[in-house]
């Protein structure tokens, strides 16, 4: 049997507005039991389903998420000094795991950056171990440079990492790769930008300019741009991280 939602709307009224017994509803509005029960719904929690324990930061939830939902990286320790203050009687253990599941999760945002053909060439090197020389061992790095659209990668390893081997890489890219791209991005590194003028990301420190060198005149010479990624790196991977 099915009713309208008017009469639907009339079972609920006097079931909860008038406090009806459901036979009564049932008796006087001439439906039967089992509908009355339908329409109605469950109430409460199915039968057997434990309820949670009461803690005494139960009257505190409210103001907890509200205080992060407004201050999301305050910690639980300035927390409980706030509700101590206010008469919580709990312990710290409880508030810290009651704030590791409400604090609001602030995701970092990433911008995929799309390059046109022979626009940027990314530039960095890796330390790759040691080679056995004359008199001892130095050390042996991997020049990367990776063409930002179509990901063409050219390698070569190297043994410093001072601007006559940067440039000798430079040209041997330029060689393999049919041409300079219009901008090299690199990493932060000491050859191209001065040692004084070097990012240090926990030291938060604003973008600096070029520092002074033959790497800016090689690029006023060959009609390209250097550019360093802006620090810190948070939010910024270059594809020759990848590489």
């Amino acid at each position: 049997m099915t009713v309208g939602d008017d009469q639907a709307a009339e079972i609920r009224r006097l079931y909860y507005a008038e406090h009806w017994k459901r036979g009564t509803i049932a008796a006087q509005l001439a439906v039967h039991p089992d509908v009355v029960k339908r329409v109605i719904g469950p109430l409460g929690p199915a039968p057997g389903t434990p309820r949670p324990p009461a803690t005494l930061l139960d009257a505190y939830r409210g103001f907890i998420d509200a205080t992060l939902e407004q201050y999301p990286t305050l910690v639980a320790t300035r927390l409980f000094d706030m509700l101590v203050a206010r008469g919580y009687k709990g312990s710290l253990r409880t508030l810290r795991r009651y704030v590791r599941k409400v604090r609001p999760r602030k995701r970092k945002a990433y911008l995929d950056l799309e390059t046109l053909p022979g626009e940027v060439g990314q530039v960095d090197w890796a330390h790759v171990g040691e080679i056995a020389v004359a008199g001892g061992h130095r050390p042996l790095w991997l020049f990367v440079m990776v063409l930002a659209y179509s990901r063409a990668i050219f390698a070569e390893l190297v043994l410093s990492l001072d601007a006559s081997s940067l440039r000798r890489s430079l040209l041997r890219s330029a060689h393999y790769l049919g041409g300079n791209p219009r901008a090299w991005l690199f990493d932060n590194a000491k050859t191209v930008v001065a040692p004084e003028l070097r990012i240090y990301p926990r030291r938060r420190r604003v973008r600096p300019p070029l520092g002074p060198g033959v790497a800016r005149v090689w690029a006023t010479e060959w009609g390209g741009l250097l550019r360093v990624v802006p620090a810190p790196r948070t939010y910024t991977t270059l594809r020759v991280d990848f590489a």
